[in-house]
């Protein structure tokens, strides 16, 4: 059977029926969709269809595939849970984990979902004020965790505030990661040349789904916006150059992520080649059959091996079949000249991944220059640059934010390359509030954008802290990603005039208790960094 009967639902509503105390949950309507009927739950007047299968099963002959159609089911889908996620390229807490970090984790969560991780992963959630025929903005979150771990059903991710406060519908979808969406095939397989993007395939897969079937849950198929952050980010890059994805959305939102290169097929057949050394196999055919948990326990071995670095080199590649050209280089996509973006960075956006370090907060003048002449020639000009810009900064700040300046570069590529095409407009932001957790060492990090921009301030006090300042930001922040879905203009009462960028200015909205807009606010660092 492919889903839970919805017997299941009316069997728990009578045990709970027992509990005189208990607030019964309320059932939504049935919808029907291209597969079948679906019916979820009501959730503060927001109706949530959960874990709605978008296509088949990729698993066995489907595994390393294009995604196929999902079967049409009898009776009525039970969309209460969260569908799986996929196979998680997780790294584990360590034993030193702070409580802060273990607080964090409970809104993006990893270790945690590996225990219920899975191949069959291709679901995807939906929120709508009314399964009516309301035709609201859509909007469409690609989840974050590079190409290697995460899933549309983090906690930060839940879409119930920001559809009952925006009016909209709001879809969060996982796919396939790391080596199950990624292993590039198509020198040992003509019949695989698509397979080092079949992870980016299901995302399109899902936008279908959307265009066929959104509808139904009061969604206006011709007013999608798809949106991430971090990997989510650099997904929805690639959607923007994708040939299958032209048509499917109308707006897009880069969020600490840009997308401006992408993997290589050389690259990606030898990392191929390497995790069937690992395995012991000859053949597609075998490694299809080689169970998933051994699967994704020798891609994380192979990654080490070759000196990769980290699980996201299973990503997506210029493959000259779903992919032609990199992004964003040597120009922006020409299919993608009428869609107008929404892209920006945080601050601080390395202090999430650098504070558990042990040089963190240790530094001296003499350590950080030897770190930057590790890093590279372009390291040390930005860390020399950075020194000179802000004396009084510490040593351990000046490491972090020149480990940042890549998420700002790569946005100011991007934004350069739409504005230099002309067509649709390109808003540029840059978070600067910072978070008062963990006595403020975070500052602006990576992530912090997401429980503001989502309306979930209050569920992810973990990360943003409490009181009125993250109210203001959450308010400010979801206006303004609201405005965008429905018009392509960000805006909120909380913001002054957010103007496009531009060549001449490149205005940038800075985010903050106060915000402003400032023209070219990195211009010596973008200038001291351009190619």
């Amino acid at each position: 059977m492919i889903g839970k009967p919805l017997l299941a639902i009316g069997a728990g509503l009578l045990m709970l029926a027992g509990a005189a105390q208990a607030e019964l949950p309320v059932p939504t309507p049935v919808v029907e969709t291209a597969q079948g009927k679906v019916q979820g739950l009501e959730d503060e007047g927001v109706d949530a269809f959960l874990g709605l299968r978008y296509a088949a099963p990729p698993v066995g002959p489907l595994r390393f595939r294009a995604p196929q159609p999902a079967e049409k089911w009898d009776g009525i889908w039970d969309a209460t849970s969260l569908g799986a996620p996929c196979m998680q390229m997780y790294t584990p807490s360590g034993p030193n984990t702070s409580d802060t970090t273990r607080q964090i984790q409970s809104i993006f969560p990893t270790a945690g979902e590996a225990k219920i991780d899975n191949e069959d992963c291709l679901f995807l959630n939906v929120w709508t004020p009314a399964a009516d025929n309301g035709k609201r903005p859509v909007m469409v979150w690609f989840h974050g965790g590079g190409y290697a771990y995460g899933s549309g059903g983090w906690p930060v991710y839940d879409g119930r505030n920001l559809a009952a406060k925006g009016d909209v519908v709001v879809v969060t979808v996982n796919h396939r990661l790391n080596a199950f969406g990624y292993t590039f095939l198509g020198e040992r397989d003509a019949a695989f040349a698509d397979s080092g993007n079949a992870g980016n395939l299901d995302l399109v897969a899902a936008l279908k789904w959307v265009r066929d079937n959104i509808a139904a849950f009061g969604g206006d198929p011709g007013n999608v916006t798809i949106m991430g952050e971090s990997g989510g980010g650099s997904k929805v890059s690639h959607l923007l150059a994708t040939p299958v994805a032209d048509g499917l959305f109308a707006k897009a939102i880069i969020q600490s992520g840009p997308g401006v290169t992408s993997g290589k097929k050389e690259d990606a057949a030898k990392l191929a080649g390497a995790l069937m050394e690992k395995l012991g196999v000859a053949t597609v055919a075998q490694l299809q059959a080689v169970p998933a948990e051994d699967l994704l326990a020798a891609a994380r071995g192979v990654i080490p091996a070759r000196g990769f670095g980290g699980g996201a080199n299973f990503g997506p590649i210029v493959d000259g079949v779903v992919l032609g050209r990199d992004p964003f280089l040597p120009a922006a996509p020409a299919q993608s000249k009428d869609v107008p973006v929404m892209i920006g960075y945080n601050k601080d956006e390395m202090t999430i991944f650098n504070a558990a370090q042990p040089w963190f907060g240790r530094l001296d003048a003499a350590m950080l220059d030897g770190m930057a002449a590790m890093m590279g020639p372009e390291a040390a000009k930005v860390v020399g640059y950075l020194k000179a810009q802000n004396p009084g900064e510490s040593p351990t700040y000046i490491a972090n934010s020149a480990m940042t300046w890549r998420f700002a570069q790569g946005s100011y590529v991007i934004a350069d390359q739409i504005a230099r095409a002309g067509g649709a407009p390109v808003y540029v932001y840059k978070l600067t509030w910072e978070t008062p957790v963990a006595g403020g060492i975070f500052r602006s990090p990576h992530t912090l954008d997401m429980p503001l921009m989502f309306a979930n301030a209050a569920e992810s006090a973990a990360l943003v802290g409490e009181g009125e300042a993250p109210k203001k930001m959450e308010a400010m922040m979801s206006d303004a990603w609201l405005s965008f879905a429905r018009s392509g203009v960000p805006a909120s009462p909380l913001l002054p005039e957010w103007p496009a960028y531009t060549l001449g200015k490149r205005a940038v909205m800075q985010l903050d208790l106060t915000p402003k807009v400032v023209d070219d606010p990195d211009k010596g660092l973008r200038e001291l960094t351009a190619r």
